[in-house]
């Protein structure tokens, strides 16, 4: 690829993991076109200022799609499930992937989610791993599929965040078994492997973590950066259901199985230093109510 002439289309650019994407694409002088909803919100306006061409579209409408990709020669795919439900992201991300092989693209980055092709039974992955077909069966030139693990940014959301300002970690599983991992921005890092080894990595499907911890020793570590005891609560999987149960079967998978990204070996095969949790918990701003890393 021609870095800063191949043009590059991120959907969801304004989101967590297109973010990191395209903040670290534009970082290494990718030419990059942000997809968004809502060009004129605040994350689209950073993009912008840090060079992106910023376009509206929706994975719902196709012409808006096919504008995104008119010209574009790689795409990073991106869709959430949790906004869009099961069955219509895995809709959305095949039909992106067909439009893109449609308007030419010459190299297809899934975004996915580990384990993915192993058949766990959790919902969201499993629609996924249908995704990874279709996009296998499209004979684009070039395709690559990233697969991370669980987002340590998942521990300052809203939904996780109020409890731990109180002093609890509470998360359906265990506290004696290991979760793997992974920092936002190292998924960022490795689309960009993605983009720039396409030849290299065509045909791969990269599974990504940065760290394996106990929610045990997770808890002890954000309350070293804290300053406050943190305790982890092994929330009732019954309790989860009434939330949901697609989320209820994944941790149950979490206990019975569990993530296999090869840590240490994706360090030596592909040059890209992770963020073990030590560090990204004091990147973090644990002030009760606060909700976002500094970093």
């Amino acid at each position: 690829m021609n870095i800063g002439t191949d043009r590059i289309l991120v959907t969801g650019a304004t989101g967590q993991q297109g973010g990191a994407a395209a903040r670290e694409l534009l970082a290494a002088g990718h030419k990059v076109r942000a997809m968004t909803r809502n060009p004129e919100g605040e994350s689209a306006k950073e993009l912008l200022a840090l060079g992106a061409e910023v376009v509206k579209g929706d994975l719902d409408d196709i012409a808006s799609l096919e504008r995104a990709l008119a010209g574009v020669w790689g795409v990073y795919s991106l869709q959430n499930t949790w906004e869009a439900g099961v069955e219509k992201e895995e809709v959305q991300g095949k039909r992106l992937a067909e439009l893109a092989r449609k308007a030419g693209v010459t190299h297809f980055v899934y975004a996915s989610v580990g384990s993915a092709h192993r058949k766990t039974g959790v919902p969201h992955f499993d629609n996924k791993a249908r995704v990874e077909d279709t996009v296998r069966g499209l004979n684009f030139p070039s395709w690559t599929i990233v697969r991370p693990v669980f987002f340590m940014e998942n521990l300052i959301a809203p939904g996780s965040k109020p409890a731990i300002d109180g002093g609890t970690l509470a998360l359906g599983m265990p506290s004696d078994v290991p979760l793997q991992m992974i920092a936002v921005a190292d998924i960022g890092k490795y689309v960009r492997l993605a983009f720039e080894r396409h030849q290299d990595l065509n045909g791969k499907a990269l599974d990504i973590a940065g760290d394996s911890l106990t929610m045990t020793r997770t808890a002890e570590l954000i309350a070293q950066a804290a300053g406050r005891p943190v305790a982890h609560f092994a929330v009732p999987l019954d309790e989860v259901r009434k939330f949901s149960e697609d989320f209820a079967l994944m941790l149950e998978w979490f206990d019975r199985v569990g993530y296999d990204a090869d840590i240490e070996g994706n360090i030596a095969r592909h040059g890209i230093a992770t963020t073990r949790f030590a560090d990204w918990v004091g990147s973090v701003d644990w002030a009760p109510g606060a909700v976002t890393a500094s970093a």
